[in-house]
Parts: C-alpha cells; structure tokens; sequence
C-alpha cells in the first residue's frame, strides 16, 4: 500500500542533519509570534469562547476585539519592559481597522509576516486564482505600510490548498510558518524554488492550549517555561532548535492570563545570554547560509 504523500520534504531524522548554529554560537533560538487579527461583523470564521448561536455573534466577535483594543497593548508594554522582539502576524484588515496598533510595532522595528486578509476566511476553499490574489492583496498592504515587502506567511487557521506553498514562493515569500513538523527550519520543494519552513507552535500557542484544550492561565505559562528550559538542555548537547510562542492578545492579553505570561516571558528573558531571542524573519535569513544544503 502506498499512501498519498505531499512532495514538499523528504524525513530525515532530526539526529542525521548537518550540524549548525545560531549567531553568537548560540544552540537555541527562540522567537514570539504575536497574532494580530480583524474578523467580519456577522459572517464569517472566528475563534470561540462559547459556541456561537445565529449572526451577529457579538459575545464572539467582541471578545476577539478585546485583543486589539486593550491585550495587544498590554503585550507592547511588556515586550518592551523585557527588551523582547517580536514577529507580527497580521492580518492585512489590521491595517484599515486598527492603524494605531499596526503602527505601535512598527515603531519597535518589529517584523510584521503576512497572515491573509482576515482570518474570517481559509485560503483553502479558494480556488488557484482566488488565493494568488488574496497572496498578492495582503503582501500589497504590508508593504504600502511597511515600505518592505513580508518574507513570512502564516496562513488564517493554519489552512492550505494544494498549492499555497508555490504559490507564496511565486509571490516572493522566503519562509512559511504554517507546518510544525520539526524543531528545526526546514527546506520545502515548490514549483518555483526552495521554501523554507520555520516551526511555529500549535503546543506552546495559546489558541489550542487555552481555548481548545482548556488549559489554565499557570498551565500555559508552566508550558512556556518548561518547554524552554528543556529545549535550552536539548540544544546544548544536540542539534540547534528553534522554540515558537505563538500568542493571540484577546487570549494571552486577559489581566488573569497575562501576569503568568509575563513571568514566563521574564524567565526566558533573563537567560538571553545563552539564546537567540530573535525574529522569525532572522531566523529565515541566516538559514539560508547556515543550512544551504538542505536547499531541495
């Protein structure tokens, strides 16, 4: 029996790769996904508190704008109080609903990656053509923001046609976000050249811990700290690894949620003398020298 397979990477065991570091000779790189989205009034995808009854869902749709209007800027603050970067993934809707926001992370000199229009939609219930326009709109927004064209994507809800790998190599896109099947970055095969993969978490991200499998607030941050401590032991007598925080401000920014987040960032933040604490972006680019021959 042979199994329907996807083509993009062949398995290599993650104790048979080429060995490699990160700058300052560092073994772990860790970065934070801060996920800014905008989502349709009455129509539409979006997260859940509870199950949603007939549109207009306004307890759904007005805790996930909680985010933007208050736990967004709690997360700013704290970013800034623990001198920590972050790699924003936008929604390019952010740009025309909450321009204050998008620009307070410009200021930082963050890095904003493309994450569609909305997340009210999946690009995999778009036909080719749809999806190479939506692509081409939302990396239109950010750059006219921006003055820089992303050279990350993640996609809305994690979801891909057949071909969203070609079709963001086609666009210009240098890495994607959008499969966690390793602790490392690796090369994926499109049509238009190597893509690379850099890990985002579906474990340390706050949407699948706390709003699917119901994890608590010190669940979570315990999460975060023991993931990084034991990935900081892993790395330093093995392969380099790269930890992602994939955090959502109408989850992670609630005062109760928040405080444990914070001490759990703190402690990451007080060992930055043996990490990367980076930009997924910074990552991307220094594997393209690091792990070359890789390139499928």
């Amino acid at each position: 029996m042979t199994l329907a397979g996807h083509g993009r990477y062949d398995y290599v065991p993650i104790t048979e790769r080429a060995e490699f570091a990160w700058p300052g000779g560092n073994r772990l790189a860790v970065y934070l996904g801060v996920n800014l989205e905008h989502f349709a009034f009455g129509e539409g995808l979006g997260a859940e508190l509870a199950p949603g009854g007939p549109q207009p869902d306004v307890l759904n749709y007005a805790w996930r704008d909680y985010g933007n209007r208050v736990g967004a800027w709690r997360m700013l603050e704290m970013l800034d109080a623990l001198d920590l970067p972050a790699t924003v993934l936008a929604n390019s809707a952010m740009y025309g609903y909450a321009p204050a926001l998008m620009a307070a992370f410009r200021a930082r000199g963050d890095e904003v990656a493309g994450h569609g229009r909305t997340n009210s939609e999946r690009q995999s219930e778009m036909g080719e053509a749809t999806e190479r326009a939506m692509i081409a709109e939302a990396t239109q927004a950010i750059e006219t923001a921006e003055g820089r064209r992303p050279k990350g994507w993640l996609s809305p809800w994690i979801a891909e046609s057949a071909v969203t790998p070609d079709l963001l190599a086609e666009a210009g896109y240098r890495y994607t976000l959008n499969w966690c099947m390793d602790d490392q970055p690796v090369w994926m095969r499109t049509r238009a050249g190597p893509l690379l993969s850099v890990p985002y978490p579906q474990e340390l991200n706050d949407i699948p811990s706390i709003a699917a499998r119901k994890d608590g607030a010190e669940d979570f941050a315990r999460m975060i700290v023991d993931g990084f401590d034991e990935m900081l032991e892993q790395a330093s007598r093995g392969p380099s690894l790269v930890m992602g925080i994939a955090l959502h401000p109408y989850i992670t920014g609630q005062p109760h949620r928040f405080r444990p987040l914070r001490r759990a960032l703190a402690h990451i933040a007080a060992h930055r003398d043996r990490v990367w604490i980076t930009r997924a972006g910074e990552i991307a680019a220094h594997c393209r020298d690091a792990i070359p021959d890789r390139l499928a």
